[in-house]
């Protein structure tokens, strides 16, 4: 039996839960949780990678395990030291095959809980009108995540592109000096033809993946977005002047005011996101298609 202060007590709930601050602060709590599924799951998946990689390795030391106690390999060694060397090997393929079996069905349920937090939250996200002033704050913030992303991608570009240089003059370095070393009919003149044929092919590589073009390009959206984060923040330039004209009172003013700024902003993210796209389509392509385009 319920009382009429527990119903207006529920009724209060539901109230605030379908007003737009409600709905606001549902968004932001399940995005929270969708997180730290996403994080469970990310781990989940790593500790999968990492029995099956023990799994591999254990099941290959007890085939050659296996095969030196076949063939006798060991006769100078105690049959102790043979046998019980086998069996704990089996013992570790056991209890790894027994984690990761284990670990999936881990794996499955992160999964479908990811699953339902997005839908959970999308959810939530539409029940915000898209043209309010909250959907655009959260717009805005959403956009450091681009930022993050953006610059998570360039910095291993960047990366990839610093080791394919590391490698191509420490092993050009190599090639030119075994070749004076071995100069002539030496036995092993073929380190000097393997390690040129090596260097040749990563240089074709790293000009192909284009990797230091790919991470300037997105370093540079990252920074472009992350300037018009500031100058919205600050009302800097173009935001300082963002408006529109209202006849309300002077929080009705500044209300729309700010709302002029962000849709400004989501404006030129969109641009800049359109931007990137474009030169990441011209890197896939190759220069005789670029130049009939």
């Amino acid at each position: 039996m319920t009382t009429p202060q527990g119903d207006s007590h529920d009724q209060a709930s539901r109230e605030y839960h379908e007003s737009p601050a409600g709905t606001q602060e549902e968004y932001r709590q399940l995005g929270k949780d969708y997180e730290l599924a996403v994080d469970r799951l990310r781990s989940a998946r790593s500790a999968q990678f990492a029995y099956l990689l023990v799994l591999l390795s254990a099941f290959t030391l007890v085939a050659l395990l296996a095969y030196s106690v076949v063939i006798g390999l060991w006769r100078d060694q105690p049959v102790v030291t043979r046998y019980v060397g086998l069996i704990a090997l089996l013992v570790l393929c056991i209890a790894a095959g027994n984690l990761a079996v284990k670990n999936r069905r881990r794996i499955i349920e992160f999964d479908v809980e990811v699953r339902n937090l997005n839908h959970d939250r999308q959810s939530a996200a539409a029940r915000i009108p898209s043209d309010s002033l909250e959907s655009l704050r959260i717009y805005r913030e959403a956009s450091q995540d681009i930022v993050t992303q953006f610059r998570g991608r360039a910095t291993r570009n960047l990366r990839a592109h610093n080791t394919v240089q590391a490698i191509i003059i420490i092993g050009s370095i190599g090639a030119s000096t075994t070749t004076a070393l071995m100069a002539g009919e030496h036995p092993l003149s073929w380190v000097s033809t393997g390690l040129t044929a090596f260097i040749s092919i990563t240089a074709g590589l790293a000009a192909y993946f284009k990797f230091r073009e790919r991470g300037y390009n997105l370093q540079s959206t990252a920074d472009e977005i992350e300037k018009h984060y500031n100058a919205t923040q600050f009302r800097l330039g173009e935001y300082g002047t963002a408006s529109t004209e209202t006849g309300g009172t002077e929080s009705d003013a500044n209300t729309e005011a700010e709302a002029a700024r962000l849709r400004l902003f989501a404006e030129n993210v969109e641009r800049l996101r359109d931007e990137q796209r474009k030169r990441e389509l011209q890197l896939e392509q190759s220069p005789g298609q670029r130049e009939e385009r």
